[in-house]
């Protein structure tokens, strides 16, 4: 999520675990096995909700992936199944941005010492939030810094093209003004969304193989996407340059949008969408 500081972008990072389903017993005895090697297991019990891991943009590699004298797990792996949030994204250590890059694929993270490897889950998903430069006002002729939009490029330069390849979903989160606000209309309830997320899963989980669209398979995706959506996704990863990895990750939104939706096959509307939420980062070309 890219914009101005209090648009709003924490506050929506941190609803989205509310929107998520109930751990499975399997999924809840994962989850609170990583955080009772960290000693972080209150009273013995199980987790029965995703983790919420919010880690300080000071954060060393050591927190985020895990490491320490003991081999501890970090961030990521305490987010496990749950919510890593990022807040204030390039102000975080380019040491550990990159370190994040192979846990966000494989879903594991391994700390390697002298006398042990020790491997730990590491499946979350990532949401980071950032200002679109170092003053947060880049786009805003009122209050935007003179060296715009340069500041904007340097700024969105801290973030590697293969870190923003891993990211699925990129959308501007602009502030509502006041007499905008105080007259908006009442939204849905988290219920009501959450509810819509819990039938999308099951839909997932109903196809076999995948515990969600996240994990699923090329093939698979294929599968269940009509020949109008493949081409269309053809056409547009050739013109746009996507990587490989981008090309699959575009299929997967797509089919979760369908999903959410309730419809049994992946159309060009939905991988139209998806492809709209590649990075375009504003400020910065690609």
């Amino acid at each position: 999520m890219v914009g101005p500081p209090g648009a709003g972008k924490s506050m929506l990072a941190a609803r989205l675990p509310g929107l998520l389903p109930d751990l499975t017993p399997a999924e809840a005895l994962d989850v609170s096995l990583v955080h009772s090697v960290a000693g972080m297991l209150e009273d013995g019990l199980l987790l029965r909700r995703p983790p919420f891991r919010e880690p300080h943009h000071s954060a060393s590699v050591a927190a985020l992936v895990g490491g320490g004298h003991r081999a501890r797990p970090g961030e990521i792996s305490l987010a496990h199944l749950g919510v890593l949030f990022l807040d204030e994204w390039p102000e975080f250590p380019r040491p550990a941005l990159e370190a994040l890059r192979q846990p966000m694929e494989t879903g594991r993270t391994t700390i390697s010492r002298a006398n042990a490897h020790v491997t730990y889950p590491a499946r979350f998903q990532c949401i980071a939030a950032m200002n679109p430069c170092r003053c947060g006002h880049l786009g805003d002729p009122a209050r935007e810094c003179a060296k715009a939009p340069g500041c904007g490029q340097d700024y969105q330069m801290r973030l590697s093209g293969p870190l923003l390849d891993r990211m699925d979903l990129t959308i501007e989160v602009q502030p509502l003004p006041p007499a905008e606000l105080a007259r908006a209309p009442i939204g849905e309830k988290s219920d009501i969304v959450a509810a819509r997320v819990a039938a999308a899963r099951d839909r997932q989980r109903a196809r076999g193989g995948a515990r969600c669209n996240a994990e699923a398979e090329w093939d698979a995706l294929q599968s269940t996407a009509e020949s109008e959506a493949l081409t269309l996704l053809e056409t547009a990863s050739t013109r746009l340059r996507l990587s490989t990895r981008g090309t699959v990750r575009a299929l997967r939104v797509a089919r979760t949008i369908a999903d959410l939706a309730g419809l049994p096959r992946t159309a060009r509307a939905h991988v139209a969408e998806a492809l709209a939420f590649r990075h375009r980062m504003p400020g910065r070309n690609g």
